[in-house]
């Protein structure tokens, strides 16, 4: 009768989790109507929320989820990272590696003004699928999306030029999503916090406070313009970074000349992750750059660890350089910049942040951690388009909406099973105690002794 119960619980708790399942898919329907916008505040640290305060950011992120960080791809650079988001790729995987870049195959180099688009077409982000779904994308700024990838820019944007402020792009962004109701997807990109933290470092305490306010009042304006264009309440709104910064010193310098000849290598990009061509004998450049520095490691391309997502490309470099946290490489020189990233990507220093808000959104809602990835699947189930082949999971991030249920099928049927297993077993030891009952009594009966030769054996060791 237990055991019968017992199963009749694990049907039902699994029909129901299969149930709500089932309404998701209605609720999934409605949240296709609403667009989505994702911003970007590049170099927005993650622990700069527990440092400085942020009043509009607090109120934007209490009525929806805070997440405290997330684990970017490597390197930590802002080209490679914003792909990222829109691909949820790993950079060996969409091949925008670096700001710059050398393809041994086609003999071209790559800095972050080239619109050739055979760099960027060994991925699809997140605006073509839009668009291929029968929808319309917006972007302002955001790196990439002036570039015709796979043939098509997003349907509206502006080519790249930092003299726009955030308002003008904030403006364009709402007035596209507010006059062409077939834009479901719109993305921006803002420069700060990441070029303050350059120039000064993000220990500089003064600046940091000046900048950190302008970027919390362009919260408080992006929410008001939403407001006011009557879109607040019926857009998604997801707001992250694309890295963190550390604080450099010019008296932690890694001089490549102190090591070996320029004319032993050519450097296709240099800090903190230095790209290395060598020019003649591959071991010995080798040999010497990784006896360099104590605070630098040198790897040939098949050696770096799997965990970087980081040898799996044509562009990747035979030797690569991972200067330590706040180490800043050069080839014979002066500090270039007071704060810096593209170090290791399990550096807190160098972990982002991500809040969100909208009608897909819990409210109130916090979560630790997830990679940065992750936010691709979640921005295609939100916009109800099927997602290309990517390193992300949904199973991370499906905690933020209101349409999902953290309780797993698999996971709650493994509970009951448990549970099922321990009261089984119970009810099995309460059964063979209760047969088995008190000894009757017996008269007393002497114990007697043998006496035979049993008594030689030897006592067990």
């Amino acid at each position: 009768m237990l055991i019968s119960t017992l199963l009749w619980l694990a049907v039902c708790c699994g029909f129901a989790v299969s149930e709500h399942r089932g309404n998701d898919t209605v609720k999934e329907t409605t949240q296709m109507t609403h667009p989505l916008l994702l911003v970007s505040f590049d170099g927005f640290r993650a622990d700069y929320l527990k440092m400085y305060p942020f009043p509009h950011l607090q109120k934007f992120f209490s009525d929806g989820v805070l997440v405290d960080y997330l684990t970017n791809v490597f390197s930590t650079k802002t080209f490679p990272n914003h792909y990222s988001l829109v691909t949820g790729l790993y950079a060996e995987s969409h091949g925008i590696l670096a700001s710059r870049m050398y393809d041994p195959q086609t003999k071209k180099n790559f800095t972050t003004a080239d619109s050739d688009p055979s760099w960027w077409d060994e991925a699809t982000p997140i605006w073509v699928s839009v668009q291929n779904s029968g929808y319309k994308s917006a972007a302002a700024m955001w790196p990439g999306s002036d570039v015709k990838i796979h043939n098509s820019t997003a349907t509206y944007f502006f080519p790249y030029n930092p003299k726009v402020t955030f308002q003008e792009r904030l403006g364009n962004l709402t007035k596209w999503l507010k006059d062409d109701p077939a834009v479901r997807f719109a993305a921006l990109y803002w420069e700060e916090p990441d070029h303050t933290g350059h120039m000064y470092g993000p220990d500089n305490t003064l600046e940091m406070t000046k900048v950190l306010k302008e970027v919390d009042n362009n919260i408080g304006l992006l929410m008001e313009q939403l407001q006011q264009a009557g879109l607040w309440g019926n857009i998604n709104v997801v707001l992250t970074s694309d890295h963190g910064m550390a604080q450099c010193s010019q008296e932690r310098l890694i001089k490549l000349d102190s090591c070996l000849n320029r004319t032993d290598y050519s450097v296709v990009d240099l800090t903190p992750v230095a790209a290395i061509i060598p020019l003649n004998n591959v071991s010995r450049v080798y040999s010497l750059l990784n006896k360099c520095h104590t605070h630098m490691r040198a790897y040939m391309k098949a050696d770096i660890p799997q965990r970087l997502h980081y040898k799996d490309n044509e562009r990747i470099q035979p030797i690569i350089l991972v200067a330590d946290e706040g180490w800043t490489i050069v080839q014979n020189g002066s500090l270039p910049r007071l704060g810096d990233h593209g170090y290791d990507n399990t550096l807190p220093s160098m972990h982002p942040f991500l809040a969100a808000h909208g009608p897909a959104f819990r409210k109130g809602y916090h979560l630790s951690s997830f990679n940065s990835v992750d936010i691709y699947p979640l921005m295609c189930h939100l916009l109800g388009i099927p997602a290309m082949p990517n390193n992300g999971s949904f199973v991370k991030v499906r905690c933020m909406l209101v349409s999902e249920t953290c309780a797993d099928l698999a996971v709650t049927v493994g509970i009951v099973i448990g549970v099922l297993i321990v009261l089984t077993t119970l009810t099995c030891l309460f059964r063979l105690m209760k047969s088995r009952g008190p000894s009757p009594s017996r008269p007393f009966a002497r114990l007697e002794l043998q006496d035979d030769d049993d008594d030689d054996d030897p006592l067990l060791d």
